[in-house]
C-alpha cells in the first residue's frame, strides 16, 4: 500500500493524478491525504484511484500574517497525528509527497513513523515545506535543474499524463490563439485577453479563452459589450482541456510548474505571464529554463501591453530555412520532454524500496 500526499492547487494535484495512475498500472493499492481546503476534494473525492481518501481540517502556513500562522501550524500538528493513524491502519509501505500545504500532515506522520518518504518537487524554487523534509526524505524528484535541491535530489522528466503527448502537434502556422486563465480565472490575463480581442480577430486569428468559474459571467459581459461575444469560444472551465490546447497554436499562460510542462508536452508555443505574488516568484523561473532556450517568452504582468502578444506572433512566424520559427519551436518542445516522467519515478521508487528490504 502507497500513500500520496499534497495538494491545494492543481499543479500540486495533476502530479499525484500521473503518479496515481502509474502506481495503479502496476498493481499498487494507494490511499489519499489531502485537505478540505483547496481543490482536493473536488479532484480526488470519488476517483477510483485510490481506496481510501482522507481529508484532513489544514489550511495554507507560508505568507499568513502571524495571528493566522499560529492556528494553521496546529492545524497541521492535529493533522499529522490523524495521518499517523491512517498510515499505520493501511500498513503503507512508502509515502509519496506532491508539495502544497495538503502534505504537510502526511509528511510530518511518514517522518515521525519512519515511513519511506518520496518527495516531487514541481517547481524550479523548492517549496517552503519541501525546504523542512526534504533532509528526511529517501529521495526528491524534479525537473528542473539539480544543483538547487542538494545530493539527495534525482532530476526526472516530468509526470505529465498521457493524454497531453497523444493530443500534442507539430505548430506550422499561428492561425488560433489560447487564453488560460485557470481554473480560478487570472484576472491579468483575462483582462490581457480582452484589451486583444478585437485586433486579433480583425486581423483573422481565432480565440480561445479560459477565464474561470467566477469570472465567467463579467468576461462575457465584457466580449457582449464588445460585440464580439459569439466570436470568442469563452468557457469558465473544461475537463478536457487538452483538446483546447490541441486547437490552438499559441498560448498565453500562467507559469505554474504543471502548465509549463504539460504545454510543453503538447508542443505549444506559449507566452508566459509569471504569477507575480507567487513565494519566491517560483512561476518566473519555471518559465525562464524556457526563455534562455529560445523555446518561450516571459512578460512580467506589471509591464503587459496588448503589443506584445502580437510581437510574439510575428517572432514565431519569423521565416527559417525549414520554415517559420514556429515549428522549429514546436520541434524543440516536443524533444525537451518525454512521456515516460510518471514511470521513471515509479522506477526509482520501487528500486530504493526494494533496495531497503
Amino acid at each position: 500500500m502507497f500513500a500520496i500526499s499534497g495538494g491545494g492547487t492543481g499543479g500540486h494535484l495533476c502530479v499525484a493524478k500521473a503518479l496515481a495512475q502509474e502506481l495503479v498500472h502496476r498493481g499498487e493499492s494507494l490511499i489519499y491525504l489531502g485537505s478540505n481546503a483547496g481543490q482536493d476534494r473536488a479532484w480526488f473525492e470519488t476517483s477510483p484511484l485510490f481506496v481510501e481518501r482522507y481529508f484532513l481540517e489544514t489550511s495554507g502556513v507560508v505568507n499568513q500574517s502571524f495571528a493566522k500562522k499560529i492556528p494553521a501550524l496546529w492545524a497541521q500538528l492535529r493533522g499529522a497525528k490523524k495521518a499517523m493513524g491512517v498510515l499505520k491502519t493501511h500498513h503503507v509501505r512508502a509515502l509519496i509527497s506532491v508539495g502544497g500545504f495538503s502534505a504537510g500532515p502526511g509528511s510530518l506522520a511518514s517522518i515521525l513513523s519512519r515511513t519511506p518518504l518520496f518527495i516531487h518537487e514541481q517547481n524550479a524554487v523548492r517549496g517552503a515545506l519541501n525546504k523542512y523534509t526534504a533532509p528526511y526524505a529517501k529521495r526528491v524528484f524534479g525537473s528542473f535543474a539539480p544543483d538547487k535541491f542538494g545530493p539527495k535530489f534525482s532530476q526526472t522528466p516530468y509526470p505529465v499524463q498521457e493524454i497531453f503527448f497523444k493530443k500534442a502537434r507539430i505548430r506550422n502556422k499561428i492561425e488560433t490563439i489560447l487564453f488560460l486563465g485557470g481554473s480560478q480565472g487570472a484576472s491579468a490575463i483575462n483582462d490581457f485577453a480582452i484589451l486583444c480581442a478585437r485586433d486579433l480577430l480583425q486581423k483573422g486569428f481565432k480565440m480561445i479563452h479560459q477565464c474561470g468559474t467566477l469570472k465567467f459571467d463579467r468576461i462575457a459581459a465584457l466580449y457582449k459589450g464588445l460585440g464580439i461575444l459569439d466570436r470568442v469560444d469563452l468557457f469558465a472551465f473544461d475537463s478536457n482541456l487538452v483538446e483546447k490546447m490541441h486547437q490552438a497554436d499559441i498560448c498565453v499562460s500562467r507559469a505554474g510548474a504543471s502548465s509549463v510542462w504539460e504545454l510543453c508536452a503538447n508542443n505549444l508555443p506559449t507566452m508566459f505571464i509569471p504569477y507575480p505574488y507567487a513565494a519566491a516568484n517560483h512561476q518566473y523561473f519555471n518559465a525562464l529554463e524556457f526563455e534562455q532556450e529560445g523555446l518561450s517568452q516571459i512578460i512580467p504582468q506589471r509591464s503587459l501591453r496588448p503589443p506584445q502578444l502580437f510581437e510574439f506572433i510575428e517572432w514565431l512566424q519569423t521565416p527559417q530555412e525549414q520554415g517559420p520559427l514556429i515549428s522549429q519551436v514546436s520541434l524543440r518542445l516536443r524533444d525537451k520532454i518525454s512521456s515516460n516522467g510518471a514511470r521513471v519515478i515509479v522506477d526509482q521508487i520501487l528500486a530504493d524500496l526494494q533496495s531497503q528490504a
